[in-house]
């Protein structure tokens, strides 16, 4: 339900027009409106609800769009998006055909720059800053929203000291609320609860403030005593002050929830030039009592009771465990057994199931903080002295690590086990969130092994062989949400490298699929046979190195093979299976080389919307796949009969 002051705010233009004393008021509309949105249309709720007043006071005080804000990661951006102009439009987000749940470039001119993934707002901002000065505009800001623990990726940094010597006309925020979708960890986390909650610091600077006349606009003195308190401030905290070490004016900190002190003080900052940081204070889920307790499970908690937060529970004890469940409790289960086995994810406990093994092996399950490269290097360096590392990565994420796999774990063959969670389609997070391009990024590397499970029982499996001594690096790829069987503890057992699995013997054409997408073919499998046709399937299981015995076997006995994946047709599965079928014709022409048809994800970026939907617009659910064999088999019949 939208307020009678929200009601009427359809751009910047129109916020502007309010008094500053109905700010308050606006935010306690604009944070129901998201709480009551998000109730029954699910997405990001505890981050942009901390970020409400900001994202008033940021519209509030600067031109935009013409001023630039990019907001890191883009979970955080709900109220900015409401208050540019999708308010209306605000209960379709993540929804198939709706808006999306991260700034966009082509949804918005006040979407300055799309994000998805964490810690590029500096550096995005940065580029816009130098490019309007090389420009000759003088007077455009550029603002960078940084924090839900994305100051902690190494990008940040790198921005943060290019930045100091830039002299470009950037603000960076600080949205420092000790967390990101899971507990901030790290050095950089406790620089910041240290800056804020020094107590000498935090005295004299309110002693100052009441002195220079509080918040009263007409105080001419208190301009003075911020530069002084700025001078000081390093003293008082014991060592320099990290951002001003860089070359940039620190101010703060500061209420990120108090909507008037925040415009005063982004009202001052914008008449400053050169670099600046403003680090700002914030609880994420502000103003929802079970998000503010429970920040990690409101971060996108799916549908609940708008009055009272309870979250409402789909959750059928009758079905399949999810995949990342599965992993969490086998990788325990594998670590009771083998005293090498350690984990490794970077900010992601939660959501790939590691926490688990945080709770039972502290000692041996390490979050690393939003750092993919730093992740993947850290489990060589393990892998180096002898552990066994099981780094557990989301498949897009995976994509800023591409040099460290190839540099330092697969050209020095370490033995480290690098598992790929939410792999294909994942739904309404999106193109930012895909992991379609893993397959295709991967497959090129020497000494790597890849494997994708049809199901849980083959993801223990590979889990179980990935461990073993001798091994090499190995990448398990698999996909977001749940598995096949209710059963998923089966007894692991060795799984040979780079052997797959005959599941239905056929004629004329074979299906072969590589992963979880493998159910879906299985699912057109039963229907055309229900049409009196007879295709084979076959289990792959390894993209890399395939089982060239199998493909021999299936070359022999099909006139047409459809490969099936839920990756980019583009260097994938389907490329490696028709690179191998050439390859053998052009060492021996009498090798019987099938015709091919290759479904997957097709050269595009896919949007948001649910994986079934999407699937069927990428041409492989599972009627496509039978409309693909009926095809095939249509035309030999039409050919046999000319």
């Amino acid at each position: 339900m939208q307020g009678v002051i929200l009601e009427n705010i359809n751009s910047p233009e129109e916020l502007k027009k309010l008094p500053i004393s109905d700010l308050p008021e606006l935010a306690l509309e604009l944070r129901h409106y998201i709480v009551d949105t998000l109730a029954s249309h699910p997405g990001h709720l505890a981050s942009s609800l901390g970020t409400v007043e900001l994202a008033i006071a940021l519209h509030y005080v600067f031109n935009t769009p013409d001023d630039k804000i990019v907001w890191d990661v883009g979970h955080q951006a709900y109220a900015h998006k409401i208050l540019t102009g999708r308010r209306d439009r605000f209960p379709t987000i993540r929804t198939y055909g709706g808006i999306s749940g991260f700034p966009r470039m082509d949804e918005s001119p006040y979407d300055a720059f799309g994000t998805g993934h964490s810690s590029t707002s500096i550096s995005a901002a940065l580029g816009m800053a130098m490019a309007s000065k090389l420009q000759g505009n003088t007077t455009r800001q550029h603002i960078a929203v940084i924090g839900d623990g994305s100051m902690t990726g190494g990008e940040a940094f790198e921005a943060l000291n290019n930045a100091s010597v830039s002299k470009a006309n950037v603000l960076v925020i600080l949205n420092d609320n000790g967390i990101s979708i899971d507990k901030a960890v790290g050095g950089l986390s406790r620089y910041l609860v240290n800056i804020t909650a020094s107590p000498k610091y935090n005295r004299l600077k309110e002693h100052v403030w009441r002195k220079a006349g509080g918040d009263k606009k007409e105080s001419r003195s208190r301009n003075f005593f911020s530069k002084t308190l700025s001078s000081v401030k390093s003293v008082l905290l014991e060592g320099s002050n990290f951002f001003e070490s860089l070359g940039f004016r620190y101010f703060g900190p500061v209420d990120g929830h108090d909507v008037n002190h925040l415009v005063e003080v982004l009202a001052q900052l914008k008449d400053l030039k050169g670099p600046r940081l403003l680090h700002i204070i914030t609880k994420k889920g502000k103003g929802m009592e079970l998000a503010e307790r429970n920040p990690v499970v409101y971060h996108a908690p799916g549908q609940y009771n708008a009055e009272t937060g309870e979250r409402i529970s789909h959750h059928d004890s009758n079905q399949p465990l999810k995949y990342q469940e599965v992993f969490g409790r086998t990788i325990i289960e594998l670590a009771e057994q083998n005293p090498r086995i350690v984990g490794i994810t970077p900010a992601m406990p939660t959501g790939c199931s590691l926490n688990l093994m945080m709770e039972r092996m502290p000692d041996r399950a390490f979050d690393v903080g939003i750092a993919e490269q730093h992740a993947v290097t850290f489990a060589a360096g393990l892998a180096a002295q002898g552990m066994v590392p099981f780094c557990n990565i989301y498949s897009s994420f995976m994509q800023r690590a591409f040099d460290q796999v190839i540099h330092d774990v697969a050209l020095q063959q370490l033995h480290v086990v690098l598992c790929l969670d939410r792999a294909g389609l994942v739904g309404d997070d999106g193109p930012t969130h895909h992991g379609t391009f893993d397959m295709a990024c991967l497959r090129p590397i020497p000494n790597l092994t890849i494997c994708a499970p049809m199901d849980e029982h083959e993801l223990r499996d590979m889990m179980f062989t990935a461990q073993e001594e001798g091994t090499g690096p190995i990448v398990i790829r698999y996909p977001r949400g749940a598995s096949i069987h209710p059963d998923w503890h089966n007894a692991m057992r060795h799984m040979p490298i780079g052997q797959g699995r005959c599941l239905t013997e056929g004629s004329e054409v074979a299906l072969v699929t590589i992963g979880h997408v493998g159910n879906v073919a299985a699912e057109a499998v039963n229907t055309l046979q229900s049409k009196g046709m007879n295709p084979g399937h076959y289990d792959m299981r390894f993209v890399k190195p395939l089982d060239e015995k199998m493909l021999d076997a299936i070359a022999a006995r099909y006139k047409h093979v459809v490969t099936v994946e839920d990756g980019c047709l583009e260097g994938g599965f389907g490329s490696a299976v028709l690179e191998y079928y050439q390859q053998r014709h052009a060492a021996d022409a009498a090798y019987p080389v099938p015709g091919m048809v290759r479904l997957g994800i097709p050269d595009g970026f896919v949007p948001h919307g649910p994986v079934a939907q999407l699937q069927h617009d990428c041409g492989f659910d599972a009627p496509a796949i039978v409309a693909c064999v009926e095809g095939i088999v249509s035309q030999n019949i039409s050919s046999a009969e000319s």
